[in-house]
């Protein structure tokens, strides 16, 4: 039987922001685990290292040790995500983050007419924006452990919003069946617990409804040649990394029927570009300056090879829509 990830088998804690490190594998038990990557935090400097395992057995991917409640919440904060905003718009400007919101959006725009939709993980809630020129009459609420969510709602983006995770206590006993689409762009690599974010996802959707998860994908061959300036390891903010294969069984195990596996659109051409950003993050902002050409030459070629890419395992994330049982 699968361990959970809040009663892991442990060694002794090193930092106070971490918990102690654990020897299986947070999805299926395993104890032939392997360190994938060892990387610092790019953006604060703060010493030390994050450590992100792999499990042999089942691909799944996750930070050992994992931060602690307040580890989380220190690089959650509105300062530390700023930081993050400044170094995502090196590679991905607004305009391309937008034109890939409304895309999404347009692909989603085959499914039924849906009432109400709960974004997770919404932010400041970029996508609801872009959605609603498909979506008219449908109301968005939007879900984000961050205070984003409530600029989100200042700025009309979203209706309603609310503050953490789904699987935080009484939240998704407050929503319970209110939703009938439930979005999870890059969220689930934030939840210290995945599997109860799904099960509270199930629990606000209505039955009958679509759940659709998006998330980066640990077997992508850029995480192997990139290593820890692949930017969806995202250390240390990123706790967990699912394969395709893990999510599925996972969203069937839970009674959901899988829809659609799309590894193709969900891919973000930023790999190279994102590299070599990294590489310059710790370095002084003169030499940031005078390499800003090369970093225009990586992005001009992650955009000239996404075609190409995203129908091969170099596509870097997938999305999965998956049907709640009626």
């Amino acid at each position: 039987m699968p361990t959970s990830p809040l009663t892991p088998q442990t060694t002794t804690p090193l930092d106070p922001f971490q918990e102690p490190r654990r020897e299986d594998c947070p999805w299926c038990g395993s104890r032939r685990l392997r360190t994938r990557v060892r990387a610092p935090d790019p953006l604060r400097h703060r010493p030390g290292t994050f450590v992100l395992d792999g499990c042999r057995d089942c691909g799944h991917a996750f930070q050992n040790p994992r931060l602690t409640a307040e580890g989380i919440a220190f690089f959650h904060r509105e300062f530390y995500d700023r930081h993050l905003d400044e170094l995502t718009a090196r590679v991905l400007s607004p305009r391309a983050v937008h034109r890939r919101h409304r895309t999404t959006a347009r692909r989603l725009s085959a499914l039924p007419e849906p009432e109400s939709w709960l974004d997770v993980g919404t932010g400041y809630g970029r996508f609801p924006e872009a959605a609603k020129e498909f979506f008219p009459y449908t109301s968005f609420d939007g879900l984000d452990p961050a205070a984003r969510v409530e600029q989100a709602l200042l700025a009309g983006r979203v209706e309603e919003a609310h503050r953490g995770y789904l699987a935080t206590p009484g939240t998704a006993a407050r929503l319970r069946a209110r939703y009938d689409v439930v979005t999870l762009f890059h969220h689930l690599q934030h939840a210290p617990d995945p599997r109860a974010e799904l099960r509270a996802a199930l629990t606000v959707l209505r039955p009958g409804g679509h759940l659709v998860v998006e998330l980066p994908d640990p077997r992508c061959v850029f995480a192997t040649l990139l290593g820890k300036r692949w930017l969806p390891y995202g250390q240390p903010r990123h706790l967990h990394l699912l394969p395709p294969a893990n999510l599925r069984a996972e969203l069937e195990t839970l009674g959901c029927t899988i829809l659609v596996t799309d590894r193709r659109d969900p891919h973000l051409p930023y790999d190279l570009a994102a590299a070599v950003a990294l590489s310059l993050a710790r370095s002084h902002p003169l030499l940031r300056l005078a390499a800003s050409p090369l970093l225009d030459v990586a992005a001009a070629l992650d955009h000239v090879l996404a075609p190409f890419l995203r129908r091969t395992r170099f596509s870097n994330a997938y999305r999965i829509v998956a049907r709640k049982s009626p």
